[in-house]
């Protein structure tokens, strides 16, 4: 998809302007490494499309698009720190290559940096994107709130799991769309529709990815397939198990989740296997289809050229076809 290509290009041009050297070095050489280390770039890429399809140039909305990065960059410092995890992007992740405090320090930085990016836009809009990013920002960590409190319990509903997904991830993709509509000085009914397209859109390729994250090609997917049923994590596909399941198969499932098992591989293939039998793969598959139909209608609402409109819905479609 060139027309992906020219959006991408254009960021991270940007984003190397960014990242130059800066002291102290201890500091800002771990947001240059987090930031360096690559990703989808989707959300940045969401506020420069946004822009052009509101037919203003794309190059006013790169700070924008910028804060949008380094923020769900800071998120991903101190997500990793929460997890202990040690690999991001294949790579160490900054409180492993560094330490501890250096994470919690530079992640702060990354958050007041995200900030100091609205300061380049006058007036109305900057104060419009503020207000949005100041929501979107304690959304998001209320998001991580609710993804460490489902850990420890058992009763967790679909609903609450939708809400969970919601706010952790599909509102920063809403605000990266809504960003760039604010930009382009569309009117606040489209702002909020693209918010809505892109916060549909954020909801399934976050099911999306709890579908890979089971059922993914190792080779392609990027990262340990079987990763949350090792983890015990409580995604859609669990949750729609235990819904669907008979009792002897759901008991099956909650004692694969509660029991630390001797053998990793036999976890994630049983598990797997209730996914396929209940239904629940099938079913999540349903649901990833109906968030993104429910995105393209919202899209259809808004005015502007069906050519632009089928630039997004080629976009949302790939991102549902993805197998990384």
């Amino acid at each position: 998809m060139l027309f992906i290509e020219k959006y991408q290009k254009a960021f991270v041009n940007y984003l190397n302007e960014f990242t130059t050297p800066k002291a102290p070095n201890s500091l800002y050489e771990p947001i240059e490494y987090i930031l360096r280390l690559g990703g989808k770039r989707l959300r940045p890429v969401l506020t420069l499309m946004t822009t052009d399809i509101f037919n203003e140039s794309y190059e006013k909305s790169l700070d924008a698009a910028l804060a949008i990065e380094v923020f769900h960059n800071f998120s991903l410092i101190h997500d990793d720190i929460m997890d202990d995890a040690p690999l991001r992007r294949g790579q160490q992740t900054v409180h492993e290559k560094w330490d501890l405090n250096t994470g919690i320090l530079s992640g702060d930085a990354m958050l007041i940096l995200a900030y100091q990016l609205f300061e380049n836009y006058e007036g109305h809009t900057f104060k419009a994107l503020a207000k949005l990013f100041s929501k979107t920002a304690i959304e998001v960590c209320e998001g991580q709130q609710y993804d460490i409190d489902f850990e420890s319990r058992n009763d967790v509903t679909i609903p609450e799991y939708l809400k969970m997904i919601e706010y952790k991830t599909a509102v920063l993709v809403g605000a990266a769309m809504k960003m760039g509509a604010i930009v382009a000085n569309a009117s606040v009914e489209y702002q909020d529709k693209i918010y809505d397209f892109g916060k549909n859109l954020g909801i399934a390729f976050q099911l999306q990815d709890d579908y890979l994250d089971a059922f993914g090609n190792p080779e392609t997917f990027g990262k340990q397939v079987g990763g949350d049923i090792i983890e015990n994590k409580k995604t859609y596909l669990f949750l729609k198990a235990l819904e669907l399941s008979e009792t002897e198969q759901r008991d099956q499932l909650l004692k694969f989740y509660t029991n630390d098992a001797s053998n990793i591989e036999d976890k994630v293939s049983n598990v797997k296997q209730i996914f396929n039998e209940s239904g629940a793969s099938s079913e999540t598959n349903i649901i990833i289809e109906n968030y993104t139909e429910k995105a393209f209608n919202i899209l259809d609402s808004i005015n502007v050229s069906s050519e632009k409109k089928e630039l997004l819905k080629q976009f949302g479609t790939s991102l549902m076809n993805r197998k990384v």
